[in-house]
C-alpha cells in the first residue's frame, strides 16, 4: 500500500510538472500505479519514483502520466456544444472570416481523438462543397502520448460511434474486417492535427484562436492553476471568440474577463485585444 509520503511525494511531481492535483486521491493513485510498480520489480512507490526522476528519456515519465489521467469520452459527448457550435459558433465565423477563409479551433483535452474529430466532421459538413476554399484544420493536444496514439490510430469500438448520424458514419468511418471496430477515413483524418502538449507550459501559437476547446480537464487543477490557466487561454483567444468547457466546470469570473454565453460556453467580447 502507498505511504503517505510515497503519495505526497507524487502528488507534488504531477502538480509541479503538469498542474495536476490529486491530493486529494489517494486511492485512485494507488489503485492506477500498483500492478505497473510491482510488474516493474520496484519494491516501494519511493523506488519508482527515484527510477521515473532519473530516467533522462522520459519515458518513465510518459507512462506515469498515462496511467494517472483520466480519458472517458465518445463521439458527440456533450452534444449541447456542438449544436451552438454549427448553428451559432460557425455562421459568425464564416461571414467573419469571408476573405481570409481561415478558421483556427484547438481542441486543448483532445484525448483519444472523439472531440476533434467530431469537430472535424461539423465543419466538413458545415461547408460542404466550399470546404476546399477554407483551411478549418482542427489542433488536437493532450499531455497523454498514449491517449494520442489511440487518436492517431482512430480505431474504435462501434459502441463508440453509436451517437452519430449515420450518413457520417458511412462518410468518415471505415468497417474494420470483424465489424466490431471502425478505422477514421483519410479524408477526416487529415483534418485533425495531433500534437502532444502539457497545458502548464508557455502557448506556442502563432495566431489567436477563434475557439478553443478545454472540456472535463480543469477538474484536475486547483482554483489557482485554473485561473492561471483561462488568463492563458483568454490571451491566445481571438476577439469575439469561443470557449467550451465541461459541463460540469466553473470559471472564476476574475480570472479573465470573459462572457458567459451558457454555463459551460464562454465568449471573448468583440473589440477586446
Amino acid at each position: 500500500m502507498m505511504s503517505e509520503d510515497e503519495f505526497k511525494r507524487i502528488s507534488f511531481f504531477l502538480k509541479s510538472r503538469y498542474g495536476i492535483d490529486m491530493s486529494r486521491k489517494k486511492e485512485i493513485m494507488n489503485g492506477r500505479l500498483e500492478n505497473h510498480v510491482r510488474a516493474g520489480g520496484f519494491s516501494s512507490y519511493h523506488e519508482y519514483m527515484d527510477a521515473v526522476e532519473q530516467d533522462f528519456t522520459g519515458e518513465m515519465e510518459k507512462t506515469l502520466v498515462n496511467l494517472l489521467t483520466t480519458n472517458h469520452t465518445y463521439f458527440m459527448r456533450e452534444f449541447e456544444h456542438f449544436e451552438y457550435l454549427r448553428k451559432v459558433v460557425l455562421p459568425w465565423l464564416k461571414k467573419k472570416e469571408a476573405v481570409n477563409k481561415d478558421i483556427c479551433i484547438w481542441c486543448g483535452a483532445s484525448s483519444t481523438g472523439e472531440e476533434p474529430y467530431t469537430v472535424a466532421m461539423i465543419l466538413l459538413d458545415f461547408f460542404g462543397l466550399e470546404h476546399a476554399d477554407w483551411d478549418t484544420k482542427v489542433l488536437a493536444t493532450d499531455v497523454s502520448t498514449g491517449v494520442l496514439k489511440q487518436a492517431v490510430d482512430g480505431i474504435y469500438n462501434k459502441e463508440a460511434l453509436k451517437e452519430l448520424p449515420e450518413p457520417w458514419k458511412r462518410r468518415f468511418f471505415r468497417a474494420m474486417p470483424d465489424k466490431e471496430q471502425y478505422k477514421v477515413a483519410p479524408e477526416l483524418k487529415n483534418e485533425v492535427i495531433f500534437r502532444q502538449f502539457n497545458l502548464m507550459n508557455p502557448f506556442p501559437f502563432k495566431r489567436k484562436m477563434h475557439v478553443i476547446f478545454l472540456r472535463n480537464v480543469m477538474i484536475y487543477f486547483d482554483n489557482q492553476t485554473k485561473c492561471e490557466l483561462i488568463r492563458k487561454i483568454y490571451d491566445v483567444m481571438e476577439p469575439g471568440g469561443y470557449l467550451f468547457i465541461g459541463q460540469t466546470e466553473t470559471i472564476d469570473k476574475n480570472s479573465a474577463p470573459l462572457q458567459m454565453i451558457q454555463p459551460s460556453i464562454f465568449r471573448k467580447r468583440e473589440g477586446m485585444k
